[in-house]
């Protein structure tokens, strides 16, 4: 069981744009390629940011026609944030605020041993790496440049450095790196 941050991110290391958008990277490659149905089939529950949540509802046409579902995930989703959110019918949301430790304890029992794929955004990603609960990130790096927008991991990681397990190609315009993230020596920056 992995605790893992599955995402895209542009040349220039963002995940959406400033208005959160991900419009950029839906030209760049089909899903299937990615190896996101065998990704998400180890999947046992799902932590998300509420602007991910946000984008979902704002777009679910796309999303329905994409995954023939107003809701593309039959696992459980934790939906972090301070708002007040639409549930989606037939969904299995649970919309949490606070430490992240507490909700990953309840997100472990759930997943029934499959890992937790930290959906979005990036800053949730490093909520669960400063919790030191982030076991790997698979980032699929986009032939574009946004200039601007929202960080892929607003963090500053350098001692340990993240190991990069692999890197492949998918299609003409991405790159999959995938790395482990070892934890830091006790009293050391992570």
């Amino acid at each position: 069981m992995k605790t893992q941050y599955y995402t895209a991110a542009s040349l220039d290391g963002f995940v959406a744009t400033e208005d959160d958008s991900l419009e950029w990277l839906f030209p760049l490659g089909d899903v299937k390629e990615a190896g996101y149905p065998a990704f998400i089939a180890q999947v046992g529950a799902i932590a998300m940011g509420a602007s991910t949540y946000e984008w979902m509802l704002r777009h679910s046409e796309k999303v329905l026609e994409d995954s023939g579902s107003a809701w593309p995930f039959t696992q459980p989703t934790w939906v972090f944030t301070h708002r007040d959110l639409p549930p989606i019918a037939g969904a299995d949301v649970r919309f949490v605020q606070g430490s992240v430790k507490a909700a990953h304890a309840r997100m472990m029992e759930v997943a029934g041993g499959k890992n937790i794929w930290i959906a979005g955004g990036g800053e949730l990603a490093a909520q669960f790496h400063d919790a030191g609960l982030l076991d790997e990130a698979i980032i699929q790096i986009g032939s574009v440049t946004l200039g601007q927008g929202k960080p892929l991991f607003p963090r500053r990681v350098t001692n340990p450095p993240w190991r990069l397990l692999s890197v492949r190609q998918i299609g003409s315009g991405l790159a999959e790196l995938h790395y482990a993230l070892p934890r830091a020596p006790l009293g050391q920056e992570r």
